[in-house]
Formats: C-alpha cells, structure tokens, sequence
C-alpha cells in the first residue's frame, strides 16, 4: 500500500508539471496564465513537499541543497501562477515575462529534477 501511494503522488506530481508546461507550449505565442497551470504549481508544490515528507519519514538519505533549490523554483512558479491568473480572470492583460516565468521555471524545475543527481 505504501508504494501504491508514493505511486499517486509520483502521477499527481508528473500530472502538475505536464499541466504547466503544457499550458505554457499551448499559449506561447499569446502568452497568458492558465487555471490548470495554478492548479499544477499547487499540485508540484504539495506533491513535491509530501515527497520529503515520506522520505523523510523512512529516514531516506536526502539531497537537502537539491531539495531547497527545488522549493525556491516552485515558489517561483507559484506566485506568477497566481498574480497571473488573478489577471487574466479580472479580464486585465497578463505581461509577457510573468506568464513565460511560469512555464519557464516549471521547466527548469523539470530539468533540475531530472539531470541533478
């Protein structure tokens, strides 16, 4: 049953990520911020800190540097997913650099999931 869980967890968090970036791609030329990419970087946020929680829990050796770095990112993925999608839902225009932060940071977090190991 433990692994079924860290199982969701993995296809919830893979699920937030592909939401943002996805969002992102489908947008690019028209740059915006999405609902399902605020519902993605909430889904990366919490996926990824009940993550360290089991594994802290089952006493997991833990890359801490990686871990911070990895928080940080979604922290900045998360507040221009916010700012920008309370933009577009008032109708006002979401600028260009703070709708490409959001998908561009997912990204770099994907990649720092990834290659750092």
């Amino acid at each position: 049953m433990d692994n079924f869980f860290v199982y969701v967890l993995l296809f919830l968090h893979i699920l937030g990520a592909a939401a943002i970036v996805g969002a992102w791609f489908a947008t690019f030329k028209k740059p915006t911020v999405l609902p399902i990419q605020l519902w993605g970087a909430i889904a990366q946020l919490v996926t990824g800190l009940a993550f360290v929680g089991i594994a802290g829990a089952s006493h997991t050796d833990m890359n801490y540097t990686k871990i911070a770095v990895k928080l940080v990112i979604a922290i900045a993925v998360l507040v221009p997913a916010i700012i920008g999608y309370r933009k577009a839902k008032a109708g006002r225009p979401v600028p260009t650099g703070l709708a490409h932060a959001v998908g561009g940071m997912a990204l770099v977090n994907i990649a720092v999931a990834t290659l750092w190991q």
